[in-house]
């Protein structure tokens, strides 16, 4: 739902009836966010799915801004900035930003290196963006 609360609980529920769930090794995420600021809770999603969750992001997020619109315009934007600030900063690889529950840092640049090969965004994420920008727009909106 856009700007919702409901994305952890739909994700948890798709991948754990997913008869592929098993096979389920990590999780990555462009962002922390989903359909404007339905805020993933990737504490809840860790723990449902005993998976790692590792989020990527090209730049990095204007934290002031986003706690902003949270607590001023979004419903709930309390406890989404809860989870926010509970994940802290974004760590600097190379050329990316991560944060990450349920694996170290060299572990997740280990991950970022094997799947990053035409961008620095890993190509499993690359490649969502891409097929969701078709599917939303005929065509993604820029760099991935």
């Amino acid at each position: 739902t856009k700007d919702g609360s409901d994305a952890s609980q739909k994700l948890v529920d798709l991948i754990a009836g997913s008869k592929f769930a098993k096979h389920v090794q990590l999780l990555m995420f462009q962002g922390i966010t989903l359909a404007g600021f339905n805020v993933i809770d990737v504490f809840h999603i860790h723990k449902e799915l005993r998976v790692p969750v590792l989020i990527v992001a090209r730049n990095l997020p204007d934290c002031e801004s986003i706690k902003r619109a949270l607590l001023t315009r979004i419903t709930d934007g309390d406890k989404k900035w809860m989870i926010i600030e509970k994940l802290g900063q974004m760590e600097q690889t190379k050329n990316i930003y991560i944060q990450r529950v349920g694996m170290g840092f060299e572990e997740a640049v280990r991950v970022i290196e094997r799947f990053a090969v035409h961008s620095n965004i890993p190509e499993p994420v690359r490649t969502a963006h891409l097929i969701a920008g078709a599917i939303e727009e005929g065509q993604s909106r820029g760099n991935p």
